[in-house]
């Protein structure tokens, strides 16, 4: 087993986090990072889990201030603690506003001299300096997330209701009972039984306080915010405070389950009627709440649309794309109020379909999509003061980059991550500075994420990024960063594939070092320059591991047709791809050790392990495979989001008239060819994981045991997709290393 010697550990001194067991002396203490001594300058598992991480960020309405949260998270104690910063906007006098043993997060501005945020599930205000903390409601800590209107008159409010729509009301005579009677599909959701739903309500803001608020998706069985990841984003209020843009999915059980249509309507915060057609808008179809024209878009001329087949080629994708069928998503005014602005996918049933920023006119009622040059997904945009520019950020060729759009879809590229240093890196976010600057989020494999500031130029050259936080700068400069390095590798069907090559610090070119080829879940998620606390590639290589990271197809960056070439096709090409890039590697890398490969992956990345496992004529010596699909027959009926089987794999397994593509998908699963396996793996899931659930690590793990094949499982109980829990993430690592090293190290146990 790996031993926490004096050259591998970290001496943390976690003098940062204040948790509730402090006295009330220290609990006013100015809460300070975690001080850390690295050992070796090499990242370990602690050094990642002492970084502070930056979440919520906001600019003050005269650009002058920046606001932001931290999260930082103690071992010991097994949990976080988040807590607001104030700085100038160039990154100078930063000062700690929260100093309690309480979780503040939410941070917001009301104006320029007074923040808003969330402590206990009630929302509160303060000074600028962090003095006049007052509570502005009472609510048993209810509060979820919030928005306040332009004049500060009232606030979004979003709050939890019960829905039996899928599980019905435990009886009252039997509180401690904890059997669930579950009626229709969609009754569990990526981590948690679906026995309440999110809100929205609005109140009144008066000067004693917000008052009492009001469900404006009263009696609607629907999301707003949508589950999962939905948040706040999902909806926006007008410039002048009378109208509320909001993302909403009028769909319900089977339906829900294999849809992905969602809309943004338009709300009328005076008439305050939300089924009355010219109160409530629906901006994407037309037509009031919760209706939509002509009958109803599951609906084709020969009947009811088929929920176990693709959505690909049925009526609603095939005649209906110009009523915004796909998802639609986090709506936001222009500053003169004439047009919002939203993310739109155009086909229903595809998550994972290109991002197009949509403009509707409110003066013209019309619909135009000024992205249409960029053949990559949109994934955050911000309008600027003139209402006729927009900039947003999108991956290109594995780099997420800054452009610029005007309302005739004239798209310029501002940031170039391939051409300079400045540009390395990969925004998460952004939003406008004052009239002229872009405030964003940025990270790379070798830093987590830190705020910085970006002058747009005319093009690239004149555009210019400054970091302005520099949040774990004591452990960074402590650590000796890897190298990184850049391929253009042919594939089989002659295309140019970039894969990264991640290479250990203090690199000796002379040597041989153990390799492993990372296989990037999704399907179609970015490899671009991610941070990660769990497939952190900085850890990977300063364990002594060179990493291959391919940008197999499948991925978004290189254009829709290599996007697209994945879907109904998991087993073909990609793994091609994947072997294809590992090959040049051993081939044309003389510090590859072709003797110690190993390959990795999570969720597809799983998947194409398990796959791998079977079809890698002895390339590997061993292989990790996290939350994957092992047997895609359970799996198509496994997953509560049937939309994502549907269109990845075509059919239900059970149709008699398969696709050629569904009968590929189902019969080259992985659980087919553990007759072929040989190779050692480990097994890691979630229990509470249900986009693929638990029961996919078991098959894998038991039929490698059962062909007498050395491998390990291990299982989190209490985790999800991800490993969210601190203690769980350093179990995570260390198990993650111990199996690398004990089978390409040959350090046995």
């Amino acid at each position: 087993m790996r031993k926490n010697t004096a050259t591998t550990t970290i001496l943390l001194l976690i003098v940062s986090i204040i948790f509730a067991s402090c006295t009330k002396k220290e609990n006013e203490k100015i809460i300070q990072k975690n001080e850390i001594e690295v050992a070796d300058s090499l990242m370990t598992p602690e050094a990642l889990w002492a970084m502070g991480r930056i979440g919520g960020y906001a600019a003050s309405p005269d650009g002058k201030h920046i606001a932001y949260n931290v999260a930082y998270y103690s071992v010991e104690e097994n949990k976080s603690h988040h807590i607001i910063y104030v700085m100038d906007a160039d990154g100078s006098n930063q000062k700690q506003l929260t100093t309690t043993e309480k979780n503040e997060t939410d941070v917001a501005w009301l104006d320029d001299s007074h923040l808003s945020f969330i402590s206990d599930g009630e929302v509160w205000k303060m000074n600028i300096n962090g003095s006049h903390r007052k509570q502005l409601t009472k609510t048993d800590g209810e509060i979820e997330g919030y928005l306040f209107s332009p004049d500060k008159s009232k606030v979004i409010l979003i709050k939890s209701i019960p829905y039996y729509g899928s599980i019905k009301e435990r009886p009252d005579d039997l509180p401690k009972s904890t059997g669930r009677v579950i009626t229709d599909l969609m009754y569990r959701h990526w981590d948690h039984y679906v026995e309440t739903i999110p809100h929205p309500f609005i109140a009144e803001v008066t000067k004693n306080g917000i008052g009492e608020a009001k469900d404006i998706l009263e009696g609607e069985p629907y999301e707003c915010p949508m589950e999962p990841f939905g948040g706040i984003e999902q909806l926006a209020w007008s410039p002048d405070s009378k109208f509320i843009a909001f993302t909403c999915r009028c769909l319900t059980g089977v339906d829900y389950s294999i849809s992905t249509d969602s809309d943004i309507f338009l709300y009328d915060v005076e008439a305050c009627d939300l089924n009355s057609y010219e109160h409530t808008k629906n901006l994407c179809k037309g037509g009031e709440f919760g209706v939509v024209p002509d009958g109803g878009f599951t609906d084709s001329p020969d009947g009811i649309c088929n929920p176990t087949k693709t959505f690909k080629y049925q009526f609603i994708n095939t005649k209906l794309k110009h009523y915004n069928v796909g998802y639609d998503t986090n709506p936001k005014f222009s500053p003169d109020g004439r047009y919002v602005a939203w993310l739109s996918m155009e086909r229903d049933g595809y998550e994972s379909d290109r991002n197009r920023l949509c403009i509707y006119d409110l003066k013209e009622n019309t619909k135009s999509y000024v992205t249409e040059s960029f053949d990559s997904s949109v994934d955050d945009y911000c309008w600027t003061a003139d209402s006729n520019t927009l900039y947003f950020i999108g991956v290109w060729h594995a780099m997420e980059n800054l452009y610029r759009t005007n309302l005739k879809g004239d798209v310029e590229q501002l940031t170039d991550g391939h051409a300079s240093a400045e540009y390395f890196g990969d925004f998460g976010s952004l939003q406008m500075l004052g009239d002229k600057q872009i405030l964003a989020e940025r990270h790379s494999y070798f830093a987590p994420a830190d705020l910085y500031t970006v002058i747009p130029g005319d093009s690239i050259t004149p555009t210019k990024v400054t970091q302005i936080t520099e949040e774990n700068k004591h452990i960074l400069d402590q650590l000796a960063k890897p190298g990184l390095d850049m391929r253009w590798v042919k594939t089989t069907d002659g295309k140019e594939m970039l894969t990264w090559i991640i290479l250990p610090p203090n690199f000796d070119p002379a040597k041989k070092y153990p390799t492993l080829l990372f296989c990037e879940g999704g399907p179609q998620s970015a490899v671009s320059q991610f941070w990660s606390y769990r497939w952190n590639f900085m850890i990977m290589a300063s364990q002594g591991y060179v990493i291959v990271a391919p940008n197999r197809r499948g991925v978004p960056g290189f254009g829709q047709e290599w996007l697209e070439e994945i879907s109904g096709d998991w087993t073909g090409q990609c793994i091609k791809d994947y072997l294809s890039a590992i090959d040049d590697a051993v081939e044309n890398l003389p510090y590859v050790d072709k003797d110690h490969l190993g390959a990795v992956g999570a969720s597809f990345g799983g998947f194409s392990v398990y796959y791998l496992a079977g079809h890698h004529d002895k390339r590997f010596k061993c292989f990790i495979a996290h939350d994957g699909a092992f047997n895609l027959e359970s799996m198509y009926t496994d997953t509560e989001e049937v939309w994502f089987s549907n269109w990845e794999y075509d059919d239900a397994y059970w149709n008699k008239d398969l696709t050629a593509n569904a009968r590929k998908t189902y019969e080259n699963s992985p659980h087919r060819f553990v007759d072929k396996w040989d190779t050692p793996i480990l097994c890691i899931h979630g229990e509470k994981d249900y986009r693929i659930n638990a029961n996919q690590g078991f098959g894998a793990f038991n039929a490698a045991r059962l062909k007498g094949i050395p491998a390990e499982l291990l299982l989190f109980p209490d985790e999800n997709h991800w490993v969210l829990k601190p203690q769980n993430g350093i179990l995570w690592q260390r198990t993650y290393f111990n199996w690398l090293d004990r089978w390409l190290k040959d350090k046995q146990e």
